[in-house]
């Protein structure tokens, strides 16, 4: 009989790292499948395509990249991002840590307390007997006591050529992420959506100082958001909502978003709307179909907590933690957090199951 895992976690992200970190020092040996490049698990999670994080507490702006190159093995330098330019400060590159570095201190951190990690995908699952089932994409079928859950959850674009080449340049699927950068702000920038979201990221946009105008450009000539939501950005001085209208190409300079191509679904007329960022805010997508409806999910797809303040599932011994159980504040802290959690929660599973080291 093959080996049978104390604990598989399943994602790279905060929260996969995080609770890679809590159960390698348990003592619970964690494997970690990382993924490979497809969007349903992609190595390091979202963080990989975020540029400066201003918001994560502990890493503030600073000659960062002497930090990372000293901590993460050497044979991972090649995944450093560049050193950003023009934010020297004594003759030393001076910036917040970015997502891809953060990510790469978080691995480094679980790797030295000894958790295992796989750079392939788990594609499919059997949770209906013990031990639990994941497969990986090489076909290997691994069998373990718990599983932890933290595959996140991917920002859904509009799908715009011009939008990928901009990622990180100006368009963004999370202002209260990236709306407070230096790129941003005093400068108008555009938010698009018509739902709470919508409506939310473009009154924090407001709101922040020194703030321009911020353009809600939605395709209807009514927005979905609550009453309460809509009315905050009616009657926001700085939100501007620009009717029945969809973006046809952000445009640029090759290194930024100078402004987007508009045009009108009624008539359409075409439009030039200068900006320096697009913030897109038309959903998520929970990283949930490997699963193929084996845990309770909400009408989202989002794997559903069963008891609160904990992370179990509706499986026993599956615990989901990160942004594949949050769809609402899809934060890396919070993640983090959660990630922490689940370790914490498959430990004392695993010590009520009275499982022992193998």
């Amino acid at each position: 009989m093959s080996q049978v895992e104390r604990t598989v976690i399943i994602g790279s992200g905060p929260a996969g790292w995080s609770a890679a970190i809590y159960a390698a020092r348990a003592n619970l040996k964690p494997l970690l499948f990382e993924g490979t490049v497809k969007p349903e698990m992609i190595p390091l999670g979202q963080l990989a395509f975020t540029t400066e994080i201003e918001n994560y507490p502990g890493f503030p702006a600073g000659n960062v990249r002497a930090f990372v190159e000293s901590a993460v093995d050497p044979d991972r330098h090649w995944n450093l991002p560049p050193v950003p330019k023009g934010h020297e400060k004594n003759g030393q590159p001076h910036y917040a840590i970015q997502g891809v570095e953060l990510m790469e201190l978080m691995k480094q951190q679980a790797l030295n307390f000894g958790t295992r990690v796989v750079g392939d995908d788990i594609v499919e699952v059997d949770f209906s007997d013990r031990p639990l089932k994941v497969k990986a994409g090489s076909g290997d079928v691994i069998q373990t006591h718990t599983v932890i859950v933290a595959t996140g959850a991917r920002a859904n674009y509009l799908g715009l050529e011009s939008e990928e080449k901009y990622k990180n340049k100006g368009v963004s699927a999370c202002a209260v992420c990236d709306g407070a950068l230096p790129m941003f702000r005093g400068k108008p920038l555009a938010v698009v959506g018509g739902g709470d979201t919508a409506v939310e990221e473009a009154t924090y946009l407001a709101n922040l100082d020194g703030a321009d105008t911020i353009y809600l450009i939605h395709r209807r000539d009514k927005l979905r958001a609550s009453q309460v939501m809509q009315q905050r950005a009616m009657n926001h001085p700085k939100i501007k909502i620009i009717w029945n209208t969809v973006v046809e190409e952000v445009l640029g300079d090759g290194e930024k978003v100078t402004g987007l191509r508009l045009r009108n679904t009624v008539d359409g007329t075409e439009s030039t709307l200068e900006v320096a960022g697009m913030f897109v805010a038309i959903g998520h997508t929970p990283n949930t179909a490997f699963l193929q409806g084996q845990l309770d999910m909400n009408a989202k797809g989002y794997i559903k907590w069963t008891e609160a303040f904990r992370t179990k599932t509706s499986v026993a011994g599956v615990f989901a933690a990160g942004d594949v159980a949050d769809d609402y504040y899809r934060q890396a802290i919070t993640s983090a957090g959660t990630g922490c959690m689940a370790a914490l929660d498959a430990e004392r599973y695993l010590a009520e199951q009275m499982v022992g080291s193998e």
